[in-house]
């Protein structure tokens, strides 16, 4: 008997250190939040609503990758009332949301799309804005963005980062949900806005993740920094001084 209740309790306290070590290594995780992407650009595609439908993106990719802590602020009003409706009596003790428990975010990212390209060529596709047609097929499309990764208990921006990405393609389809658009003809299943944007979402994960989690020094940065070089080099090619 001696002998089942020290395996027991062995047992348990296995239990209790395997859970203490799961929630410090959930602790360990950045804790971040993504505000709304801004458009220093002239993208057809861009309205009030795709700032905050690709923060939603850049969100759920980083969460997707369970490195980081991926905290919600949109829906924080939400959570709020949650809470205050636990407080008002009506909600079992047992189950209701405790007051005080909403984590701070450690980093704010920052993004804004700081460059968009495309180059066309004719064809049967079309895409329809308010009444408004373009007809033709995208070859060739281009996007930057502009991360910046801001330090909540300073306000100091501690890493900025231009993330390119790059696609091309022929004629029209309905690769990009963003609100207000229909895409018609070519039969085609992606647009390559569309896979550019979303390619450029994934990149700006990654990096974040090399960057946060791995650290600068780690050797996953060398080819971020390869990248940038080579952004770097194109944009001087490109000024002429006399």
């Amino acid at each position: 008997m001696k002998r089942v209740m020290a395996t027991a309790i062995a047992l348990s306290a296995v239990l209790v250190l395997a859970v203490a070590v799961a929630a410090d290594a959930q602790e360990a995780k950045p804790r971040v939040g993504v505000l709304r992407f801004t458009n220093h650009t002239h993208a057809g595609w861009w309205n009030a609503k795709v700032g905050t439908e690709l923060a939603d993106m850049l969100a759920s990719e980083l969460a997707s990758t369970d490195a980081f802590q991926v905290l919600e602020r949109r829906e924080l009003e939400a959570v709020l009332g949650e809470q205050d409706l636990g407080e008002s009596g009506r909600i079992d003790r047992a189950t209701k949301a405790r007051l005080g428990k909403i984590k701070g975010a450690r980093y704010l990212i920052a993004a804004t799309v700081s460059a968009y390209e495309e180059h066309t060529s004719g064809g049967s596709g079309g895409v329809s804005y308010r009444g408004i047609s373009l007809g033709g097929k995208k070859e060739r499309t281009y996007i930057a963005v502009d991360l910046k990764v801001i330090q909540t208990e300073t306000g100091e921006i501690v890493d900025t980062r231009t993330i390119e990405a790059e696609s091309k393609g022929a004629g029209l389809g309905a690769g990009l949900s963003v609100s207000g658009f229909r895409v018609s003809g070519g039969g085609y299943q992606k647009t390559p806005a569309g896979k550019a944007i979303r390619a450029c979402v994934v990149y700006c994960s990654e990096y974040l993740t090399c960057s946060l989690v791995q650290g600068k020094d780690a050797d996953c940065m060398a080819k971020w920094k390869q990248a940038d070089q080579r952004r770097k080099k194109r944009t001087k090619s490109s000024i002429d001084i006399d």
